[in-house]
C-alpha cells in the first residue's frame, strides 16, 4: 500500500481567500487549451483571437452548465426533481452530470458556428485535442481534494484516502481516469491530427474513446453513494458511456467511407 501525499486542497489561504487547486486545474486547462488552440490556428486558418475565444468560452460554460445540470436531473434523479422542480436551480446543493454537460457544450458550440458562419466540424477538430487536457487535470483536482476514490482493493498501490469514512485502502482511479481520459485520449488525437482524415473524424474519436476510457475507469471507481450500482458490477456512467462508445465508432466508419479524405487543416 502506498501512503496518500495528503496535500492540502489550498494553495492559498488568507483569511477568507483561497485559491484551491481543483479551480486552478481548471484554469490551467483553459490556459493550455488556448495555446493548443492558437497551435491549431496556424494550422488550420481560424481566426482565432482574444475577443473570439472569449466568446467561444462563455457558450461553453453555459452549455457545460445547463446541460450538466439538466442531464444530473435526468440521469440521476427524474423522481427528486419531479417532486421538487425549483431544486434544479440549486446549484450549491451540488449535481452535475459529465455527459450532460457534455451534450450541453456540443449543442452551444454548434449555435456559436452557426452564428459565426464557421464549419462545426472544422471548429470542432480544432478545439477537440484540448479536451482532454481539461479532463486530465481535473482528475488530477478530483485526486489532491480526495474525492472520487476507487473501489476496496488488495493491490500494492492502494491509497486509504482521508475523507473515505471507512478509511479503507482503494484503487486511486482518479489517477487512472486522468491516465485514460487525459494522457491517452491527448496523445491519440495528436497523432491523428496530421493525418488525411475526414473532417469530424477527430471530434468522433474523442467521443469513442471518451466512452471506452470512461467504462474501463467505471471498474475502478466507487459509484456515487447515492446511486451505487445498477446491477452486478456495472454503473451509471458505463451506461451512459456506452452510446458514447457505439455512436462514435459509428460516425468515424460514416465519415471514413463517405467522405472526401481531405486533411483536418484543409478549409471548407
Amino acid at each position: 500500500m502506498i501512503a496518500y501525499p495528503n496535500f492540502s486542497p489550498d494553495i492559498l489561504s488568507v483569511g477568507p481567500i483561497h485559491i484551491r487547486w481543483y479551480g486552478m486545474m481548471y484554469i490551467l486547462g483553459f490556459v493550455f487549451g488556448y495555446l493548443l488552440l492558437k497551435k491549431r490556428n496556424e494550422e488550420t486558418g481560424l481566426k482565432v483571437d482574444a475577443n473570439f475565444l472569449m466568446d467561444f468560452a462563455f457558450y461553453l460554460f453555459v452549455g457545460v452548465l445547463l446541460g450538466g445540470r439538466i442531464g444530473y436531473v435526468l440521469f440521476y434523479n427524474p423522481l427528486v426533481f419531479a417532486a421538487n422542480p425549483l431544486e434544479i436551480f440549486a446549484l450549491h446543493h451540488g449535481g452535475m452530470s459529465f455527459h450532460g454537460g457534455l451534450i450541453g457544450t456540443i449543442i452551444a458550440g454548434y449555435v456559436f458556428c452557426w452564428q459565426k458562419g464557421i464549419h462545426y466540424y472544422r471548429m470542432a477538430d480544432a478545439v477537440i485535442p484540448g479536451i482532454p487536457i481539461g479532463l486530465g487535470l481535473g482528475r488530477l483536482g478530483n485526486f489532491i481534494n480526495a474525492e472520487l476514490w476507487g473501489r476496496p482493493t488488495d493491490v500494492s498501490w492502494a491509497m486509504v484516502f482521508p475523507t473515505d469514512p471507512a478509511g479503507l485502502p482503494r484503487h486511486p482511479s482518479q489517477l487512472y481516469e486522468f491516465a485514460l481520459e487525459g494522457v491517452l485520449i491527448f496523445t491519440v488525437l495528436m497523432l491523428l491530427r496530421r493525418l488525411r482524415l475526414p473532417q469530424g473524424f477527430l471530434f468522433w474519436t474523442f467521443f469513442m474513446l471518451y466512452g471506452a476510457a470512461r467504462i474501463t475507469a467505471e471498474f475502478f471507481r466507487e459509484p456515487d453513494a447515492h446511486l451505487s450500482f445498477l446491477f452486478s458490477q456495472v454503473t451509471a456512467g458505463m451506461v451512459l458511456s456506452a452510446p458514447m462508445v457505439v455512436i462514435g465508432g459509428g460516425m468515424m466508419l460514416w465519415l471514413w467511407f463517405k467522405q472526401p479524405r481531405r486533411s483536418v487543416e484543409a478549409s471548407v
